[in-house]
């Protein structure tokens, strides 16, 4: 058993002693997944005291940042291994795969049809204090080495198999972040396109309309951000399934009456994000240096378009990705909301609400650490009662809001660069369709509607 984060070695430095590993190590030991604890080992540290001999490594060389544990799994077909035998392949995987420099706590949970092994691993090497990079090329090592295992015990892999799912890189990533890519988006507005469409004419202006040019005679598809077109075939939507798909709409009865007359191609002619920008009184195009760029009135600009969007049926977003993002406008209107609460309107603000943040975190943990002490030698029961009621008030009432704020604050700071570089997309696509008289007034223009190639 480790209890060790209940016990901390009082010489331990507070800032040291972490919450978030604590409960990754007991998580991959829980008794009601490992049987009792009978499937629970270590390597490079003991069984009973990991949580502190992990410390220990990182408090010795000063390397403690963001990322406090790995935590890794193993699962095997059901029915094919033991848990006896599911438990030395964990252990052989993790050695060959950690052992010459990290401690590891190796587990196997029995709470479920398959088997799984659980690996936390300290990032910190206890050898020379270098870190253990979470990087593809890892990934792909420990899937090696864990067939190799596999294989060496006549047990089954997962032979030939892509290591990003059948997908490319680009769009394993673009998964993981939860970013659609752009083949997600096409294939939505493919759909979309084919169900309001008699004949290709219909449906090409349909795409063009969302914002995409048509290569006819190789039938591929490109938004203007894009650095490459995307063949229609590779998404299933070859020739002959178009035209079936069109030919069944024609014959559908009613269908130019009540669905293609009802949807008709949006005109690529629009200003929307610059008169709503403009209204606001934010002019993008003199915004190019990071310190100038007001994060709030950002989210504000794209919350009010895509609003607007809903409610003005012929209005369109030409920038395929930014059009996309719609789908996160409840996300963009509660980040909106926590900037605008915490008053936090630049860049600069932005990464002192951080910094200020973590420090007020580091602040509760280190009063939280003191009560961990006492509670340690505490022998009156009352007193022992009081200070554990203390100690969850703390972790509940300031550090959960504060790591919860954190982490919003961290995303909205990861992605406002992204979320500036599709607006900017979209100002430039708007430009040749606005103009502003000497009053300041908007004057929108008819620019040519170029072909669709």
């Amino acid at each position: 058993m480790i209890e060790y984060a209940e016990n901390p070695d009082k010489t331990t430095s507070q800032e040291y002693l972490d919450e978030d590993l604590y409960n990754t190590i007991r998580y991959v030991e829980n008794d009601n997944k490992t049987d009792r604890q009978i499937y629970v080992d270590t390597i490079n540290c003991s069984k009973r005291n990991a949580y502190g001999e992990m410390v220990a490594v990182q408090k010795r060389f000063g390397s403690r940042g963001d990322i406090v544990a790995w935590h890794g799994f193993q699962s095997f077909a059901e029915g094919e291994v033991t848990p006896d035998e599911a438990f030395e392949i964990g252990k052989e995987t993790a050695r060959r795969m950690w052992g010459d420099k990290y401690q590891v706590v190796v587990t196997v949970h029995l709470n479920t049809d398959n088997l799984h092994c659980h690996f936390v691993v300290n990032p910190i090497s206890f050898k020379d204090g270098s870190r253990f990079q979470n990087k593809i090329y890892n990934h792909r090592r420990l899937r090696e080495i864990s067939d190799d295992v596999c294989r060496e015990r006549g047990k089954s892999i997962l032979e030939h198999s892509n290591f990003y799912g059948g997908k490319s890189r680009r769009a394993y990533w673009a998964e993981k972040k939860g970013h659609p890519t752009h083949r997600d988006m096409l294939k939505r507005d493919v759909e979309y396109c084919l169900s309001v469409s008699y004949n290709r004419d219909s449906f090409y202006k349909q795409l063009f309309g969302l914002g995409y040019s048509v290569d006819y005679s190789r039938m591929s598809v490109r938004a203007k951000e894009w650095d490459r077109a995307v063949r229609l075939s590779s998404l299933g939507y070859t020739a002959d399934v178009i035209d079936a798909r069109l030919t069944r709409n024609l014959y559908t009865p009613r269908f130019a009456a009540d669905v293609w007359n009802a949807n008709l191609p949006k005109k690529r002619r629009s200003v929307l994000l610059f008169y709503i920008a403009h209204d606001l009184g934010y002019n993008i195009e003199h915004s190019r240096d990071v310190v100038e760029i007001y994060i709030d009135l950002l989210f504000l600009i794209i919350i009010n378009t895509f609003q607007t969007i809903k409610e003005i049926k012929d209005a369109v977003i030409m920038s395929v990705e930014l059009r996309h993002a719609v789908k996160d406008l409840e996300q963009f209107i509660y980040d909106y909301k926590f900037l605008r609460e915490a008053d936090i309107h630049t860049f600069p603000q932005l990464d002192r609400y951080i910094t200020d943040t973590q420090t007020q975190i580091k602040d509760y943990e280190r009063e939280r650490g003191l009560l961990r002490n006492k509670i340690r030698r505490e022998t009156d029961p009352e007193v022992l009662a009081d200070n554990k009621t203390q100690r969850s008030e703390i972790t509940k009432k300031h550090i959960e809001p504060l790591r919860k704020n954190l982490d919003r604050a961290k995303r909205i700071r990861d992605k406002s660069p992204h979320l500036y570089d599709l607006v900017r997309q979209e100002f430039e696509m708007e430009a040749p369709y606005r103009q502003l008289d000497r009053n300041g007034k908007m004057i929108f223009k008819d620019a040519p509607e170029k072909g669709a190639r």
